[in-house]
């Protein structure tokens, strides 16, 4: 955490420019000494560029993956100021607005999801992220201790009241935000394969089954970092889960599923860099 706070404190005070010529050395060398990482980059570029990745696409991965996480400091600290945003798929969001009704944001481990938080400052959104804190103990600390409000922000699965307070905030309007693209160890038998760049891969049903039970809208959600201070917000319709019929719920979930898979093979596709999951997805040990 002190570590944290000192590396906070240096890219606020000397700017995002000058911080980030940090990066280049710190991806250098997750490139040459994480071998595993590095295997699971490799697999995941050729399958997105169609040729064998090289040494320079890795590093181009990593450093991607370290600016998303470099310009998370200046989000949190509510700087969007710096960043030139485009937005795609707004007047979706614009009518469900309307309409008073919540939404569940599905994204993935794809380029700078807390960029939606930017997004719901300037829409009026109130945004709130499932996540299971009791796994992601060190990433909850870790935003906590940029900008403490963090946690306000934050519904934690797995406990009694989870169900309830997300209903809740739904019903009031609100809007809350998963990563659906990966699975836990304790996931066995959780899973549904869909087709992702060319094989079928595992995808974690409990987000869908989540938004069917709480008869929700769901929407796609990418955030692309394009390059020095360019990011692309992109929202797609994947499903409205009200009016299924119970029996015909699983049937809406599995397309649900292969909806959310191809969106996020397109905006692997459209922004290879981006997407941030580190290991051998389509052979995940705890499938």
């Amino acid at each position: 955490m002190a570590v944290l706070r000192l590396m906070t404190w240096l890219s606020l005070r000397l700017g995002r420019r000058a911080s980030r010529l940090a990066l280049y050395p710190i991806a250098a060398y997750f490139v040459l000494f994480a071998p595993a990482a590095r295997r699971a980059s490799k697999g995941y570029l050729r399958r997105v560029l169609g040729r064998r990745a090289t040494i320079r696409d890795g590093f181009r991965h990593v450093l991607a993956f370290a600016t998303v996480i470099h310009d998370r400091v200046y989000w949190l600290c509510g700087r969007p100021d710096l960043f030139d945003v485009h937005i795609q798929g707004s007047e979706l969001l614009a009518e469900y607005r309307r309409a008073g009704r919540g939404i569940v944001f599905m994204g993935a481990h794809f380029g700078s999801f807390e960029a939606l938080r930017m997004l719901g400052d300037r829409h009026g959104l109130d945004v709130r992220m499932l996540m299971y804190t009791e796994n992601a103990r060190m990433v909850t600390q870790a935003l906590a201790a940029i900008n403490p409000s963090v946690k306000d922000h934050v519904i934690a699965l797995g406990r009694g009241d989870a169900l309830l307070r997300v209903r809740e905030h739904l019903d009031a309007g609100g809007c809350v935000g998963i990563l659906a693209d990966r699975s836990l160890k304790d996931d066995q038998g959780k899973v549904r394969h869909a087709d992702f760049l060319g094989d079928p891969a595992p995808f974690p049903i409990g987000p869908f089954r989540l938004a069917a039970l709480l008869q929700a809208p769901v929407v796609f959600m990418a955030g692309s970092y394009l390059g020095g201070n360019r990011y692309h917000l992109c929202f797609e319709p994947i499903v409205d889960f009200r009016g299924v019929p119970s029996g015909e719920r699983e049937a809406a979930i599995g397309h649900a599923m292969q909806r959310f898979a191809t969106l996020l093979q397109e905006r692997c596709q459209a922004a290879p860099w981006n997407w941030f999951n580190f290991y051998d997805f389509w052979n995940a040990s705890h499938d």
